[in-house]
């Protein structure tokens, strides 16, 4: 009988599944887990952080509303944002909703407390600050909370900009993160700078 149940034990190892990086992943990224844009449509509850239940915090700190888009100015995480930014996210999502692209803000401007949310739950989440910082900026570097960044999904949206971003000034700016957004006001001539591997490559990131 024993014998049966080390076998058994031997074959479920060698056809257990591998576990494999975010699907958002692109080659020659850093194999390590992914921590996924907040809500995108076609991921499952357990990958939405910026989702959960934050207590006091609301709209007015940045918690975005379900549906929200480039497009929504009663939304304080769309309102928030720099000027010249948005109105670069609304000319391209103009141009992209012509090829049937669609834009939504899972995370846009964020107050101070919200980031230290975010920050928190990552520590908890990958166990250090180091790991967590891969992922979630501090609330006095985060680009969120200056208003000068946007997270936009779905997968459709972030494949859109990352072909046509450039010419509205958008860019990428993470290779872990293709859903953040970013304006670069000379990219339309230049092109997008190179992407830093994550957060942590940003000297912004040190101050």
């Amino acid at each position: 009988m024993a014998a049966i149940v080390v076998a058994l034990g031997h074959s479920l190892l060698k056809t257990s599944p591998t576990p494999s990086s975010d699907s958002a992943a692109t080659p020659g990224q850093d194999s390590s887990p992914l921590l996924p844009a907040p809500s995108l449509s076609d991921r499952p509850p357990s990958h939405a952080p910026h989702r959960e239940s934050r207590g006091a915090l609301d709209e007015t700190d940045g918690v975005v509303p379900d549906g929200a888009t480039v497009l929504d100015d009663a939304v304080p995480a769309v309102a928030n944002l720099d000027a010249e930014l948005l109105d670069g996210l609304r000319q391209a999502a103009r141009d992209a909703a012509d090829d049937g692209v669609t834009f939504t803000v899972n995370s846009g401007w964020r107050s101070a407390a919200y980031q230290e949310e975010l920050l928190r739950k990552a520590v908890a989440q990958y166990g250090s600050e180091a790991e967590a910082a891969r992922w979630v900026a501090t609330a006095t570097t985060s680009p969120h909370v200056s208003g000068d960044a946007v997270d936009i999904g779905p997968d459709r949206a972030t494949e859109w900009l990352s072909e046509h971003g450039s010419a509205y000034g958008l860019c990428r700016i993470y290779r872990n993160e293709p859903w953040h957004v970013e304006l670069r006001t000379d990219a339309a001539d230049r092109g997008c700078p190179r992407m830093y591997a994550d957060p942590t490559q940003d000297p912004r990131m040190r101050q």
